[in-house]
């Protein structure tokens, strides 16, 4: 799974670094962009997106007016805005593979009793610290796959329809779209995309919305254990049932767990389908910003 996961991730990388090369020559059409950034203020690569810069919004305000003589510099300050998503988007990836990772080690690894206790064998299951930071990371890994939708849409929808007005510093047309704005794009539902209208995105949505506004997995988050001659051979946790991407609903109850779905065999697969993806929206971002 890890080496899996890592290599998609350098594939994603590669395309990022493409859409940084070719935001920067559509925005910067026109200009020659070879000469100017090494003599852009610094308060303009970094200040409001970066840790690297102190200043306050009203400081940054002072700078830009002092700074409005600099050739373009309201280009540039549209352009790092823009790239942001782009960076985001690598950061994203970045951390839900070391989550997955995470997952992994501490299911395989840490106990999930303490005291450590001879069991009998059979199935047992196990409430603990251990098994908290599993759920947390489950969910983590959840939540930050619909990051990744959003993330993907700003990005496509500016993509679209880049800035070319610069007398001001000019707002993104994504500022405040989020996954639902997809429907805004020209490659909205292709196949093979985020954008699809198709089981596995609807799973990923619910299971964001179910864990940002309803509650838990389970309403008492345990892992198993599968004991024989006293020692644990399985380790797993089980995932309600789902239809089409979404719980299976009686009413005020959604968290039924019929099919012993184990979610940790399931995950890596998971992972796996939705960088597919990603890697081809952005791949289609990058074709349009090459067109």
């Amino acid at each position: 799974m890890a080496t899996q996961s890592r290599g998609f991730s350098y594939e994603l990388d590669a395309v990022c670094l493409r859409l940084h090369g070719l935001l920067s020559k559509a925005v910067m059409q026109g200009v020659s962009y070879s000469e100017l950034p090494p003599r852009v203020p610094m308060f303009a690569c970094f200040s409001g997106l970066n840790s690297e810069s102190a200043l306050s919004k009203a400081t940054f305000e002072k700078f830009l007016h002092l700074s409005d003589t600099f050739p373009e510099l309201n280009r540039f300050l549209y352009l790092y805005d823009v790239q942001k998503l782009v960076s985001s988007i690598q950061e994203c990836m970045k951390e839900l593979v070391q989550i997955v990772s995470e997952f992994y080690r501490t299911l395989n690894t840490e106990p999930l009793f303490y005291p450590l206790i001879q069991q009998d064998d059979g199935v047992r299951f196990n409430i603990s610290p251990t098994v908290t930071k599993l759920f947390a990371f489950l969910t983590y890994v959840f939540v930050r796959m619909h990051s990744l939708l959003d993330y993907s849409v700003k990005l496509a929808i500016e993509a679209e329809d880049l800035q070319h007005e610069f007398t001001n510093y000019p707002k993104m047309r994504s500022l405040n779209e989020q996954f639902g704005s997809r429907k805004k794009l020209s490659f909205n539902k292709s196949i093979g995309t985020l954008f699809e209208e198709c089981e596995f995105i609807t799973m990923i949505e619910t299971l964001r919305n179910h864990l940002i506004h309803d509650g838990l997995l389970d309403d008492m988050p345990k892992a198993y254990e599968r004991i024989e001659q006293g020692v644990a051979i399985e380790r797993f946790i089980l995932f309600p049932d789902m239809t089409e991407g979404r719980f299976d609903r009686y009413r005020n109850r959604n968290l039924f767990f019929s099919k012993e779905d184990k979610i940790n065999e399931r995950l890596p697969e998971i992972v796996t389908e939705f960088q597919s993806r990603l890697k081809i929206t952005l791949e289609m971002i990058l074709t349009r910003l090459g067109s």
